[in-house]
């Protein structure tokens, strides 16, 4: 599948790289800080980061999703503020994301920094029915912890 990546931005691909994967195994691709001048967060706030790019994805068969970087998570506890960012194939504006400190001390974001981790993968939409009854399951309506694994 062709993803097709615009620079908004002068700085991508000069100073700061264009999204890559990191090795041939790598699921995710790196986005980086698109940012003049560093980006301090708080604990407990949050900051947006811009990327410098827009994307166009092929068709509504595919999205691309935006994931926390697990150096950052485990070694600073930053993550994206909505957990997992999701854009749609019909988006054209610049990524951005949204990250979250939940860390004691404050997190400085650099310039060109490796902030999340962008996946693109397949997506089905449902065809929906409403209907006035489901099938019955062995589990039915059992919630949280229903299933005795925690």
């Amino acid at each position: 599948m062709e993803l097709k990546l615009k620079a908004l931005s002068p700085k991508l691909g000069k100073d700061i790289p264009f999204p890559s994967y990191a090795t041939a195994g790598s699921a995710g691709m790196d986005l980086r800080a698109c940012i003049d001048t560093p980006v301090t967060i708080l604990p407990g706030e949050q900051a947006l980061i811009p990327t410098g790019l827009a994307i166009a994805l092929p068709d509504p068969g595919w999205v691309a999703l935006l994931y926390a970087r697990s150096g950052l998570a485990i070694k600073h506890s930053l993550s994206p503020a909505n957990c997992v960012g999701v854009i749609d194939s019909d988006y054209r504006g610049e990524v951005v994301v949204a990250l979250r400190s939940y860390a004691k001390e404050p997190y400085t974001v650099e310039p060109g920094e490796r902030i999340a981790q962008m996946v693109i993968t397949p997506v089905a939409q449902a065809e929906i029915t409403v209907v006035n009854d489901l099938d019955n399951t062995d589990r039915g309506a059992g919630g949280f912890g229903s299933t005795g694994r925690v």
